[in-house]
């Protein structure tokens, strides 16, 4: 839906700019290789990742020589950050060969602006050296609660009494595999946290899969690494939003990996898509993270406190200087001689780097040779399509859920809000916007919208306000121009733009 006046007075929370955020688009791949600076250091890597940034990216990458590259695979000229997760592969059931999934659209990553529900807490960028893993390589299995990842996740205010905001847990909800179906309205970001079998894949999800990964944004202050690379940072209790434990108080730039692949191209062959890890789970997915920014014309921490722009856009910000999408493809690897012959795409006999398949649920390497192999599988559940949660906004999809509305039908007409549905908490400074509906009165019939939000810092007055808000439905043609506008970037967004 479109709407016709000014947002300015929509929600108050939109206007704080602690809930900001620039989408960083990285439509360029540097390459496919199995280089890993943070866990194989200096060696060749135990499989194949998928490469976003910096030119200068090789088994040895630190900050130094990021930001000496000459170019970047990513938009902003300044950002020769190290972006790179595992790709999946097509095992063909018939020859056993496997071939890499093409990718579609390059990487998006997200850089969040959320600050503690409180909205007293500044956020830090990452500093120049900083470094870090989301996820885990040898994980097979879910452990959050009952272990039931065959029904959609609990509503965040449970997660807390029902004892599931342990870093473990948190982790392993920071993992999403969205199904796509452009003729369907978006799933939500981090809906779901497996990836479906094929057989799902071939009858729900025409236009592939987007891999959704959140990184923690909380930071104990004083180390830029760890020895696993992850324990010098946290999640928040919310995963996205929240609040960071004692032992990790700064906040940083809440970063969210998006990745799509064409998954959907192989309705017409029987066989296994399986993480270049050897996960057929997607439990085990990940990825990796090394600071880059280049900081000769504007600090990080510049772009973190000027960059507050609603509507994601790199553009919106005065300090990035953006280069085109056949700029960003231009920018590729020099692989090091010791893999630049190696054939990561396929067909090959075997994942590269001879990577066994693990179904777990054991780790990876602790299963046994029986569990471990290609011909051995368990049952993948098939959680079902589900329509996500969308901004109040613009109507795109927004990662956690944060805002939804979902009207039943659409019509021109008029909602109108009350400060008076805020619901105090025990602290008066604080109000919970919790689930509020309102009726439009149009020609059709009324129309019911959900609206929900979070936590925020208001001031309280006796005062009842009433915002106006038109809406106006799109005629079938402009619906179906904006469906059609760019696919990649259609289920891309998060945010504020559609």
């Amino acid at each position: 839906m479109r709407f016709t006046q000014p947002a300015i007075a929509t929600l108050a929370l939109l206007s704080n700019p602690a809930n900001a955020f620039w989408r960083m688009e990285c439509r360029g791949v540097l390459g496919q290789a199995r280089i890993d600076p943070l866990v194989d250091y200096g060696k060749t890597g135990a499989h194949v990742h998928e490469i976003f940034g910096g030119q200068t990216f090789d088994e040895s990458s630190d900050y130094e020589t990021l930001v000496a590259s000459n170019c970047t695979s990513c938009a902003v000229t300044a950002d020769k950050s190290a972006y790179w997760t595992p790709p999946p592969y097509f095992q063909d059931s018939t020859t056993g060969e496997y071939e890499v999934v093409a990718n579609v659209g390059g990487m998006l990553p997200y850089y969040f602006l959320n600050s503690a529900p409180s909205g007293n807490q500044s956020i830090s960028a990452f500093p120049p050296g900083f470094r870090m893993i989301a996820g885990s390589n040898t994980r097979r299995n879910y452990t959050v609660g009952n272990s039931s990842y065959e029904s959609p996740d609990p509503p965040k205010s449970d997660w807390a009494a029902l004892d599931q905001t342990s870093q473990t847990d948190l982790a392993q909800r920071a993992i999403g595999f969205n199904c796509l179906d452009y003729s369907k309205t978006a799933e939500g970001s981090l809906y779901r946290h497996f990836m479906p079998s094929k057989d799902y894949i071939d009858a729900n999800c025409p236009d592939g899969l987007r891999f959704e990964l959140m990184f923690p944004s909380c930071w104990d202050g004083t180390s830029l690494d760890s020895a696993d690379h992850q324990s010098h940072v946290a999640y928040p209790d919310l995963v996205i939003t929240g609040n960071c434990p004692d032992s990790h108080p700064v906040r940083l730039p809440g970063l969210f990996y998006e990745t799509i692949w064409d998954m959907g191209s192989y309705t017409d062959r029987d066989g296994i898509f399986v993480i270049s890890n050897g996960d057929p789970t997607g439990f085990g997915y990940h990825g990796d993270f090394i600071m880059g920014w280049d900081q000769t014309n504007f600090t990080l921490q510049d772009a973190v406190d000027t960059c507050t722009n609603l509507d994601g856009e790199i553009e919106s910000c005065p300090l990035f200087t953006v280069i085109s999408e056949d700029e960003q493809a231009q920018c590729t690897l020099d692989l090091p001689a010791a893999i630049a012959e190696e054939d990561v795409a396929g067909p090959v006999t075997s994942l590269p780097g001879d990577v066994p398949i693990y179904w777990g649920p054991a780790p990876a390497g602790a299963a046994t040779s029986d569990s471990g192999t290609t011909t051995s599988s368990i049952s993948m559940p098939t959680l079902s399509y589900s329509a996500g949660s969308t901004a109040s906004v613009n109507g795109s999809v927004v990662p956690g859920n944060i805002f939804q509305v979902s009207p039943t039908t659409t019509t021109t007409a008029a909602i109108v809000t009350s400060a008076a549905t805020a619901t105090a908490t025990a602290d008066d400074s604080m109000v919970t916007m919790g689930t509020s509906t309102y009726t439009y009165t149009g020609a059709s019939g009324d129309v019911t919208i959900s609206v929900i939000v979070f936590e925020e810092a208001i001031t309280w007055t006796t005062e009842v306000t009433t915002t106006t808000l038109f809406v106006e439905e799109p005629t079938a043609a402009a619906r179906l121009r904006r469906d059609n506008v760019h696919a990649h970037q259609h289920r891309h967004l998060h945010g504020h733009k559609h």
